[in-house]
């Protein structure tokens, strides 16, 4: 792959990412405040946070790369967070639990490409940051997981959307 190539696929990435973000800090900003119990509370505010602290680092890298914002995606991933924000009022506990496992699997997957074209460009700082975004992400995805794990929708849900803990295994 060519060096142009690398940096028009590193900044579009960086692009999605930036929106999703947004849209991630919305929903988890009504998730946390729809929970429960406190340390469900206490455990997605923190995630909220990191996705505000995220969406500041991709911003920086993008500023840095000469590039911006898509103002387009960046307004409707806005209008989804929010909607989503709103939804985790209505929606029950598990859907909220769930979907933001799901979302935060494919965020480890997105940061992780990222960071292979910056590495090809041979940007290591953008490198080692974006792969330790990937790791905060995996431990938001495996927060999310021990959620749901053991409920009774969790096994249909991971058939359909191919995600999910796997089964406790009983000791005897």
């Amino acid at each position: 792959m060519e060096i142009a190539q690398h940096r028009a696929k590193l900044i579009h990435i960086l692009q999605m990412a930036y929106s999703g973000e947004k849209a991630a800090a919305f929903a988890y900003a009504g998730h946390w405040r729809a929970a429960w119990k406190k340390e469900e509370r206490i455990g997605i505010a923190k995630i909220e946070q990191d996705e505000w602290d995220h969406r500041a680092i991709i911003g920086k890298m993008l500023k840095e790369m000469g590039a911006a914002p898509s103002a387009w995606r960046d307004l409707m991933m806005g209008t989804i967070g929010s909607v989503i924000f709103l939804a985790c009022f209505i929606s029950g506990w598990f859907f909220p639990m769930y979907f933001a496992g799901r979302l935060e699997h494919a965020n480890v997957h997105e940061y992780l490409d990222a960071a292979e074209h910056a590495g090809a460009l041979g940007l290591f700082e953008y490198e080692k940051e974006l792969l330790r975004l990937s790791d905060v992400e995996l431990e938001h995805e495996s927060y999310f997981k021990e959620r749901v794990r053991g409920h009774w929708l969790t096994p249909l849900m991971k058939q359909i959307f191919d995600w999910g803990p796997e089964p406790q295994i009983e000791s005897k």
